[in-house]
Protein backbone atom coordinates (compact mmCIF):
# COMPACT_ATOMS: atom_id res chain seq x y z
CA UNK A 1 0.00 0.00 0.00
CA UNK A 2 2.70 2.36 1.27
CA UNK A 3 4.49 1.21 -2.31
CA UNK A 4 1.61 2.42 -4.28
CA UNK A 5 0.89 5.70 -2.59
CA UNK A 6 4.32 6.48 -3.35
CA UNK A 7 4.22 5.75 -6.86
CA UNK A 8 1.01 7.56 -6.99
CA UNK A 9 2.71 10.84 -5.07
CA UNK A 10 5.86 10.67 -7.50
CA UNK A 11 3.73 10.44 -10.94
CA UNK A 12 1.60 13.43 -9.88
CA UNK A 13 4.48 15.63 -8.83
CA UNK A 14 5.87 14.96 -12.40
CA UNK A 15 2.17 15.70 -13.89
CA UNK A 16 2.06 18.90 -12.43
CA UNK A 17 5.73 19.72 -12.97
CA UNK A 18 4.63 19.07 -16.76
CA UNK A 19 1.57 21.13 -16.43
CA UNK A 20 3.65 24.01 -14.78
CA UNK A 21 6.51 23.45 -17.16
CA UNK A 22 3.98 24.67 -20.20
CA UNK A 23 3.53 28.22 -20.66
CA UNK A 24 0.52 27.87 -22.85
CA UNK A 25 -1.66 25.90 -19.89
CA UNK A 26 -0.66 28.31 -17.36
CA UNK A 27 -1.65 31.30 -19.23
CA UNK A 28 -5.17 29.20 -20.31
CA UNK A 29 -5.34 28.87 -16.05
CA UNK A 30 -4.49 32.39 -15.01
CA UNK A 31 -7.10 33.64 -17.59
CA UNK A 32 -9.98 31.23 -17.15
CA UNK A 33 -10.23 31.78 -13.46
CA UNK A 34 -8.80 36.18 -13.59
CA UNK A 35 -9.92 38.26 -16.14
CA UNK A 36 -12.48 35.61 -17.83
CA UNK A 37 -14.55 35.67 -14.65
CA UNK A 38 -14.01 39.19 -13.99
CA UNK A 39 -14.89 40.38 -17.72
CA UNK A 40 -18.09 37.54 -17.64
CA UNK A 41 -19.29 38.83 -14.36
CA UNK A 42 -19.29 42.22 -15.23
CA UNK A 43 -20.22 43.16 -18.12
CA UNK A 44 -22.27 39.79 -19.69
CA UNK A 45 -25.15 41.45 -17.80
CA UNK A 46 -28.55 39.30 -17.47
CA UNK A 47 -30.95 42.33 -15.92
CA UNK A 48 -32.00 45.24 -17.79
CA UNK A 49 -29.05 47.75 -18.57
CA UNK A 50 -28.59 50.58 -20.85
CA UNK A 51 -31.86 48.89 -23.05
CA UNK A 52 -32.95 50.79 -26.16
CA UNK A 53 -36.46 52.59 -26.13
CA UNK A 54 -38.42 54.20 -28.97
CA UNK A 55 -41.78 56.24 -28.33
CA UNK A 56 -44.31 56.50 -31.22
CA UNK A 57 -46.44 59.45 -29.48
CA UNK A 58 -49.61 60.25 -31.29
CA UNK A 59 -51.28 61.57 -28.20
CA UNK A 60 -48.96 64.45 -27.87
CA UNK A 61 -50.21 65.21 -24.44
CA UNK A 62 -48.84 66.23 -20.95
CA UNK A 63 -48.86 62.95 -20.03
CA UNK A 64 -47.37 61.36 -22.92
CA UNK A 65 -44.17 63.10 -22.42
CA UNK A 66 -44.25 62.37 -18.91
CA UNK A 67 -43.93 58.76 -20.06
CA UNK A 68 -41.31 59.18 -22.19
CA UNK A 69 -39.30 61.38 -19.69
CA UNK A 70 -39.41 58.87 -17.62
CA UNK A 71 -37.34 56.34 -19.10
CA UNK A 72 -33.93 57.03 -17.35
CA UNK A 73 -30.72 55.37 -17.00
CA UNK A 74 -29.00 52.95 -16.07
CA UNK A 75 -31.96 50.79 -16.64
CA UNK A 76 -33.09 52.32 -20.25
CA UNK A 77 -31.34 54.66 -23.04
CA UNK A 78 -33.08 58.26 -22.97
CA UNK A 79 -36.26 57.56 -25.27
CA UNK A 80 -36.16 57.99 -28.89
CA UNK A 81 -38.95 59.44 -30.57
CA UNK A 82 -39.62 57.66 -34.20
CA UNK A 83 -43.37 57.78 -36.61
CA UNK A 84 -45.44 54.42 -36.68
CA UNK A 85 -44.35 54.06 -40.47
CA UNK A 86 -40.72 53.63 -38.73
CA UNK A 87 -41.42 50.79 -36.16
CA UNK A 88 -40.97 47.81 -38.79
CA UNK A 89 -38.20 49.00 -39.99
CA UNK A 90 -36.13 49.89 -36.60
CA UNK A 91 -37.07 46.75 -35.22
CA UNK A 92 -36.39 44.59 -38.26
CA UNK A 93 -32.74 46.38 -38.04
CA UNK A 94 -32.48 45.39 -33.86
CA UNK A 95 -32.27 49.37 -33.40
CA UNK A 96 -34.42 49.51 -30.62
CA UNK A 97 -35.41 46.25 -27.58
CA UNK A 98 -38.33 48.03 -27.05
CA UNK A 99 -41.10 50.40 -28.86
CA UNK A 100 -43.76 52.24 -27.10
CA UNK A 101 -47.01 53.16 -28.95
CA UNK A 102 -49.23 56.02 -26.95
CA UNK A 103 -52.53 56.05 -29.24
CA UNK A 104 -54.37 59.03 -29.91
CA UNK A 105 -56.36 60.84 -27.43
CA UNK A 106 -54.72 58.66 -24.80
CA UNK A 107 -54.67 61.91 -22.37
CA UNK A 108 -58.38 62.66 -22.98
CA UNK A 109 -59.69 59.41 -23.08
CA UNK A 110 -58.00 58.23 -19.32
CA UNK A 111 -59.72 62.25 -17.70
CA UNK A 112 -63.28 61.09 -19.52
CA UNK A 113 -62.68 57.85 -17.45
CA UNK A 114 -62.09 55.13 -20.58
CA UNK A 115 -59.20 52.60 -20.12
CA UNK A 116 -57.05 53.02 -23.62
CA UNK A 117 -54.73 50.58 -24.40
CA UNK A 118 -50.15 51.72 -24.84
CA UNK A 119 -48.67 49.10 -27.25
CA UNK A 120 -45.16 48.06 -26.33
CA UNK A 121 -43.24 46.13 -28.81
CA UNK A 122 -40.51 43.85 -27.77
CA UNK A 123 -37.62 42.38 -29.50
CA UNK A 124 -38.07 38.67 -27.79
CA UNK A 125 -34.49 37.44 -29.48
CA UNK A 126 -32.98 40.31 -26.25
CA UNK A 127 -34.45 37.25 -24.14
CA UNK A 128 -31.80 38.29 -21.25
CA UNK A 129 -33.82 41.58 -21.05
CA UNK A 130 -36.95 41.31 -22.94
CA UNK A 131 -39.30 39.68 -20.06
CA UNK A 132 -37.94 41.92 -16.88
CA UNK A 133 -38.21 45.26 -19.07
CA UNK A 134 -41.35 44.92 -20.18
CA UNK A 135 -42.71 44.53 -16.52
CA UNK A 136 -40.37 47.90 -15.94
CA UNK A 137 -41.78 49.25 -18.36
CA UNK A 138 -45.30 47.97 -17.68
CA UNK A 139 -44.62 49.56 -13.61
CA UNK A 140 -43.02 52.91 -15.08
CA UNK A 141 -46.68 53.69 -17.35
CA UNK A 142 -49.17 52.52 -14.84
CA UNK A 143 -46.92 54.69 -12.40
CA UNK A 144 -46.84 58.19 -14.47
CA UNK A 145 -50.80 57.41 -15.19
CA UNK A 146 -51.59 57.22 -11.60
CA UNK A 147 -49.63 60.15 -10.59
CA UNK A 148 -50.96 62.34 -13.70
CA UNK A 149 -54.48 61.29 -12.26
CA UNK A 150 -53.89 61.87 -8.62
CA UNK A 151 -52.84 65.57 -9.37
CA UNK A 152 -56.05 65.92 -11.06
CA UNK A 153 -57.95 64.17 -8.17
CA UNK A 154 -59.16 61.33 -10.17
CA UNK A 155 -57.03 58.78 -9.64
CA UNK A 156 -58.66 55.51 -8.30
CA UNK A 157 -57.39 53.92 -5.39
CA UNK A 158 -54.99 50.93 -5.50
CA UNK A 159 -56.94 48.27 -3.77
CA UNK A 160 -53.89 46.43 -2.52
CA UNK A 161 -49.67 47.19 -2.29
CA UNK A 162 -47.45 44.27 -3.43
CA UNK A 163 -44.05 44.13 -1.38
CA UNK A 164 -41.55 41.79 -3.40
CA UNK A 165 -38.67 40.72 -1.51
CA UNK A 166 -35.93 39.18 -3.23
CA UNK A 167 -33.69 36.44 -1.20
CA UNK A 168 -30.15 35.43 -1.38
CA UNK A 169 -29.57 38.68 -4.01
CA UNK A 170 -31.65 41.46 -2.80
CA UNK A 171 -30.60 44.28 -5.65
CA UNK A 172 -31.19 41.26 -8.32
CA UNK A 173 -27.80 41.67 -9.26
CA UNK A 174 -26.21 39.22 -12.59
CA UNK A 175 -22.72 40.26 -11.26
CA UNK A 176 -23.54 38.22 -7.85
CA UNK A 177 -25.11 35.11 -10.21
CA UNK A 178 -22.32 35.19 -12.92
CA UNK A 179 -19.42 35.09 -10.71
CA UNK A 180 -19.99 32.03 -9.03
CA UNK A 181 -21.35 30.44 -12.01
CA UNK A 182 -18.10 31.23 -14.22
CA UNK A 183 -16.14 29.79 -11.72
CA UNK A 184 -18.77 26.26 -11.49
CA UNK A 185 -18.20 26.31 -15.34
CA UNK A 186 -14.61 27.30 -15.66
CA UNK A 187 -13.82 24.43 -13.08
CA UNK A 188 -15.27 21.75 -15.25
CA UNK A 189 -14.02 22.49 -18.61
CA UNK A 190 -10.64 23.10 -17.92
CA UNK A 191 -10.79 19.87 -15.28
CA UNK A 192 -11.87 17.41 -18.64
CA UNK A 193 -9.38 19.60 -20.84
CA UNK A 194 -6.38 19.25 -18.21
CA UNK A 195 -7.03 15.10 -17.76
CA UNK A 196 -8.11 14.43 -21.14
CA UNK A 197 -4.60 16.47 -22.92
CA UNK A 198 -2.24 14.90 -20.12
CA UNK A 199 -3.39 11.51 -21.17
CA UNK A 200 -3.11 12.81 -25.26
CA UNK A 201 0.42 14.34 -24.61
CA UNK A 202 1.96 11.00 -22.91
CA UNK A 203 0.96 8.88 -26.38
CA UNK A 204 2.03 11.72 -28.71
CA UNK A 205 5.07 12.62 -26.87
CA UNK A 206 6.09 8.89 -26.56
CA UNK A 207 6.56 8.93 -22.72
CA UNK A 208 3.82 6.15 -21.90
CA UNK A 209 6.27 3.98 -23.06
CA UNK A 210 8.99 5.04 -20.15
CA UNK A 211 5.28 4.24 -17.91
CA UNK A 212 5.27 0.95 -19.17
CA UNK A 213 8.63 -0.17 -18.40
CA UNK A 214 8.10 1.50 -14.79
CA UNK A 215 6.64 -0.73 -11.61
CA UNK A 216 3.77 0.96 -11.75
CA UNK A 217 0.17 0.34 -12.29
CA UNK A 218 -2.33 1.52 -14.91
CA UNK A 219 -4.47 2.42 -11.76
CA UNK A 220 -1.37 4.33 -9.90
CA UNK A 221 -1.21 6.31 -13.50
CA UNK A 222 -4.55 7.30 -13.48
CA UNK A 223 -5.19 8.44 -9.83
CA UNK A 224 -1.66 10.74 -10.24
CA UNK A 225 -3.65 12.27 -12.72
CA UNK A 226 -6.41 12.74 -11.62
CA UNK A 227 -5.14 14.24 -8.04
CA UNK A 228 -2.40 16.58 -9.63
CA UNK A 229 -4.66 18.06 -12.37
CA UNK A 230 -7.60 18.34 -9.85
CA UNK A 231 -5.23 20.08 -6.99
CA UNK A 232 -4.49 22.99 -9.87
CA UNK A 233 -7.86 23.21 -10.60
CA UNK A 234 -9.04 23.48 -7.08
CA UNK A 235 -6.38 25.85 -5.88
CA UNK A 236 -6.99 28.22 -9.09
CA UNK A 237 -10.89 28.21 -7.76
CA UNK A 238 -10.14 28.94 -4.33
CA UNK A 239 -7.71 31.71 -5.12
CA UNK A 240 -10.41 32.99 -8.13
CA UNK A 241 -13.14 32.82 -5.65
CA UNK A 242 -10.81 34.71 -2.83
CA UNK A 243 -9.33 36.85 -4.55
CA UNK A 244 -11.64 37.56 -8.11
CA UNK A 245 -15.18 37.07 -7.05
CA UNK A 246 -15.06 38.30 -3.17
CA UNK A 247 -11.87 40.86 -3.36
CA UNK A 248 -12.26 42.84 -6.89
CA UNK A 249 -16.23 41.81 -7.98
CA UNK A 250 -17.30 42.52 -4.45
CA UNK A 251 -19.54 39.41 -4.07
CA UNK A 252 -20.58 38.63 -0.98
CA UNK A 253 -20.23 35.12 -0.27
CA UNK A 254 -22.56 32.84 2.25
CA UNK A 255 -21.86 30.14 3.35
CA UNK A 256 -18.53 28.39 3.84
CA UNK A 257 -15.59 28.39 1.28
CA UNK A 258 -14.02 25.41 3.14
CA UNK A 259 -17.47 23.25 2.47
CA UNK A 260 -16.94 24.65 -1.30
CA UNK A 261 -13.81 23.58 -1.91
CA UNK A 262 -14.35 20.39 -0.60
CA UNK A 263 -17.35 19.66 -2.17
CA UNK A 264 -15.05 20.97 -5.75
CA UNK A 265 -12.49 18.06 -4.48
CA UNK A 266 -15.32 15.53 -5.19
CA UNK A 267 -16.90 17.21 -8.18
CA UNK A 268 -13.11 17.49 -9.48
CA UNK A 269 -12.67 13.24 -9.19
CA UNK A 270 -15.92 12.82 -11.15
CA UNK A 271 -14.57 15.46 -14.03
CA UNK A 272 -11.15 14.78 -14.27
CA UNK A 273 -12.48 10.84 -14.47
CA UNK A 274 -14.99 11.77 -17.62
CA UNK A 275 -11.88 13.80 -19.29
CA UNK A 276 -10.13 10.75 -19.11
CA UNK A 277 -12.67 8.71 -20.41
CA UNK A 278 -13.30 10.70 -22.97
CA UNK A 279 -9.41 10.73 -23.65
CA UNK A 280 -8.95 6.63 -23.82
CA UNK A 281 -11.99 7.06 -26.98
CA UNK A 282 -10.00 9.57 -28.80
CA UNK A 283 -6.34 9.06 -31.00
CA UNK A 284 -5.30 12.99 -30.73
CA UNK A 285 -5.42 16.43 -29.62
CA UNK A 286 -8.08 17.70 -32.05
CA UNK A 287 -10.15 14.51 -31.47
CA UNK A 288 -10.25 15.02 -28.03
CA UNK A 289 -11.02 18.57 -28.62
CA UNK A 290 -13.80 17.69 -30.56
CA UNK A 291 -15.33 15.27 -28.17
CA UNK A 292 -14.75 16.90 -25.12
CA UNK A 293 -16.29 20.50 -26.50
CA UNK A 294 -20.03 18.58 -27.23
CA UNK A 295 -20.14 17.04 -23.89
CA UNK A 296 -19.27 20.12 -21.91
CA UNK A 297 -21.78 22.14 -23.96
CA UNK A 298 -24.59 20.07 -22.77
CA UNK A 299 -23.02 19.53 -18.85
CA UNK A 300 -23.13 22.93 -18.78
CA UNK A 301 -26.46 24.32 -20.24
CA UNK A 302 -28.59 21.24 -18.77
CA UNK A 303 -26.99 21.34 -15.60
CA UNK A 304 -28.93 24.52 -14.19
CA UNK A 305 -26.25 27.11 -14.20
CA UNK A 306 -27.87 29.09 -16.70
CA UNK A 307 -31.37 28.28 -16.61
CA UNK A 308 -33.47 26.18 -13.42
CA UNK A 309 -34.12 22.58 -13.86
CA UNK A 310 -37.84 23.18 -13.34
CA UNK A 311 -38.08 24.45 -16.61
CA UNK A 312 -36.97 21.42 -18.57
CA UNK A 313 -38.72 18.38 -19.33
CA UNK A 314 -38.91 15.87 -16.29
CA UNK A 315 -37.69 13.35 -19.16
CA UNK A 316 -34.43 15.42 -19.27
CA UNK A 317 -34.20 15.93 -15.81
CA UNK A 318 -34.31 12.61 -14.97
CA UNK A 319 -31.17 12.24 -17.29
CA UNK A 320 -29.46 15.14 -16.03
CA UNK A 321 -29.26 13.21 -12.54
CA UNK A 322 -26.57 10.93 -14.16
CA UNK A 323 -24.31 14.22 -14.98
CA UNK A 324 -22.58 15.73 -11.68
CA UNK A 325 -22.28 18.72 -13.16
CA UNK A 326 -26.39 18.83 -11.91
CA UNK A 327 -25.41 18.68 -8.46
CA UNK A 328 -22.15 20.37 -8.46
CA UNK A 329 -24.39 23.47 -9.17
CA UNK A 330 -26.89 22.68 -6.71
CA UNK A 331 -24.44 22.51 -4.28
CA UNK A 332 -22.37 25.80 -5.26
CA UNK A 333 -25.57 27.45 -5.11
CA UNK A 334 -26.65 26.31 -1.75
CA UNK A 335 -23.34 26.74 -0.46
CA UNK A 336 -22.38 29.87 -1.56
CA UNK A 337 -25.91 31.75 -2.15
CA UNK A 338 -27.58 30.52 0.53
CA UNK A 339 -25.05 29.57 3.04
CA UNK A 340 -26.15 25.85 3.24
CA UNK A 341 -23.87 23.72 5.29
CA UNK A 342 -23.03 20.13 5.36
CA UNK A 343 -26.41 18.83 6.86
CA UNK A 344 -28.26 20.06 4.18
CA UNK A 345 -25.46 19.79 0.63
CA UNK A 346 -24.73 16.13 2.06
CA UNK A 347 -26.75 14.44 -0.81
CA UNK A 348 -24.92 16.33 -3.49
CA UNK A 349 -21.78 15.11 -2.29
CA UNK A 350 -22.63 11.73 -2.36
CA UNK A 351 -24.14 11.43 -5.85
CA UNK A 352 -20.98 13.53 -7.22
CA UNK A 353 -18.85 10.65 -5.64
CA UNK A 354 -20.69 7.92 -6.55
CA UNK A 355 -20.84 9.39 -10.16
CA UNK A 356 -17.03 9.88 -9.76
CA UNK A 357 -16.44 5.94 -8.73
CA UNK A 358 -18.54 5.05 -12.27
CA UNK A 359 -16.24 7.07 -14.37
CA UNK A 360 -12.97 6.64 -12.25
CA UNK A 361 -14.10 2.71 -12.88
CA UNK A 362 -14.82 3.01 -16.85
CA UNK A 363 -12.32 5.22 -17.28
CA UNK A 364 -9.47 2.57 -15.68
CA UNK A 365 -11.31 0.05 -18.11
CA UNK A 366 -10.28 1.76 -21.28
CA UNK A 367 -7.44 2.71 -19.82
CA UNK A 368 -5.73 -0.25 -19.43
CA UNK A 369 -6.59 -1.37 -22.50
CA UNK A 370 -5.23 1.59 -24.30
CA UNK A 371 -2.01 0.75 -22.55
CA UNK A 372 -2.02 -3.21 -23.65
CA UNK A 373 -3.31 -1.86 -27.17
CA UNK A 374 -0.43 0.46 -27.01
CA UNK A 375 2.00 -2.34 -26.15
Amino acid sequence: MLRSLGNIYRLGIKELRSVLADPVLVILLVWTFTFAIYEVAQNAKMEVANASVAIVDEDRSELSRRIQDAFLPPYFRPAVEITGAQIDQAMDAGKFIFVIDIPPRFEADLLSGQKPEVQVNIDATAMSVAGTGASYIQTIISQETLDFMDARGSAAETPLNVVVRANFNPNLNSTWFMAVMEIVNNVTILAMILTGAALIREREHGTIEHLLVMPVTSAEIMTSKVWANGLVIVVAAALSLTFVVQGLLQVPIAGSKTLFIAGAIIYLFSITSLGILLATMARSMPQFGLLAIPVFVVMNLLSGSTTPMESMPEWLQAIMQASPSTHYVSFSQAVLYRGAWIDIVWPQMLIMGAIGCVFFAVALFRFRRTIVNFS
